[in-house]
Order: C-alpha cells, then sequence, then structure tokens
C-alpha cells in the first residue's frame, strides 16, 4: 500500500497540488494537515506513520514537506524502516528506500537540504545584525509592564498569582522582582 502524507505551513498555502500529486502516483490512503512545526506538533504525521504497516509505501511530494532537517529526515526515515516501511518521494527524483541507489540519494539530498537550512539562518542573523548596525531593528515590543509586576507584589501578590493575572511566566516575575 502506498501511504501518502501532505503538509503545508500557513492556512494561506493550499494542499491540494500535493493531494494531487499523491493520488497520481497511487496513494492509496493520504494523511494531511496545514501545520508547521516539529515531528511532534504534527499529528497527521504521526497518525500517517502509525497506520503505514510493514511492505508499504511511505510517499511524500518534496523532502521539506515529510522533515525539516537531515537529522529529522534520518530518524522519520529509520522509524519507518524499523517497521518495515519504505519511503518515496515524488518531485526529488531517485528517492525511494526500496533501493540502493535511492537510498544514496536520499542522504545526499538531505545533506543539502541541512546546508541551504544553515545558510539561510546565516544570512537572516547577518540581516538582523546589519540592521541592528543601521539602528533599525528593535526586536519585539515588550509583552509584560515591569511597572505592573513590581505594583502587584508590592501589594503582597504571591508570584504565581501575578504570573497568572497577567498571563506571563513565573520566571519573567521572579526575574523584574529581583
Amino acid at each position: 500500500m502506498l501511504v501518502g502524507y501532505a503538509r503545508v505551513s500557513t492556512a494561506e498555502q493550499h494542499l491540494d497540488p500535493q493531494l494531487a500529486q499523491l493520488h497520481a502516483a497511487g496513494a492509496d490512503k493520504v494523511f494531511s494537515e496545514k501545520v508547521s512545526g516539529t515531528t511532534a506538533k504534527r499529528p497527521q504525521l504521526l497518525a500517517a506513520i502509525e497506520f503505514a504497516r510493514e511492505g508499504d509505501v511511505f510517499v511524500v511530494t518534496r523532502l521539506d514537506r515529510f522533515a525539516r532537517s537531515s537529522v529529522d529526515l534520518h530518524n522519520l526515515i529509520q522509524t519507518l524502516s524499523n517497521k518495515g516501511v519504505g519511503f518515496r518521494c515524488i518531485e526529488q527524483a531517485g528517492v525511494d528506500t526500496t533501493t540502493s541507489s535511492g537510498k544514496l540519494m536520499l542522504g545526499m539530498l538531505g545533506a543539502v537540504a541541512e546546508f541551504e537550512t544553515a545558510l539561510r539562518a546565516e544570512r537572516q542573523a547577518e540581516g538582523i545584525a546589519k540592521a541592528k548596525a543601521d539602528g533599525r531593528y528593535q526586536g519585539r515590543k515588550a509583552t509584560i509592564d515591569p511597572a505592573e509586576v513590581r505594583r502587584l507584589l508590592g501589594e503582597g501578590m504571591k508570584p504565581s498569582a501575578v504570573a497568572k493575572a497577567l498571563g506571563i511566566g513565573r520566571a519573567s516575575v521572579y526575574r523584574l522582582a529581583a
């Protein structure tokens, strides 16, 4: 059985192109979700992996829809492999863990994807540093009013109660109290 998985990161993006590709590839069962984040925060991915049985092949359109790093990719592939489930990627031709050359291709593409992610992070850090140097980067606006925290503490309210009342972390209250 071919088990498909499709994912987009935001509600504004559309799953339709991925779903069409998965169905055209012959996927018998498709799991999909509109969510960004780690594997633990992607319930349909976990459900798809749980659903897959020995002899099945897990199919995705692109590696970046499946894993967030080469470590994540290899961990997910290992989980599938431990269950006796193969892995195939439609758009990255040759990625098919049911073949030796497909396993090699998967390793190379995973390394390239991680390299691209690292480059993107470096460019972002450089952009932030430049913006800070130019005085254009202020960071996000403060969400905690220190005066309000100190006022409530001064009235005898316990730190946990202050945190709950203001909807902030208790550690933030302690940090401001010091």
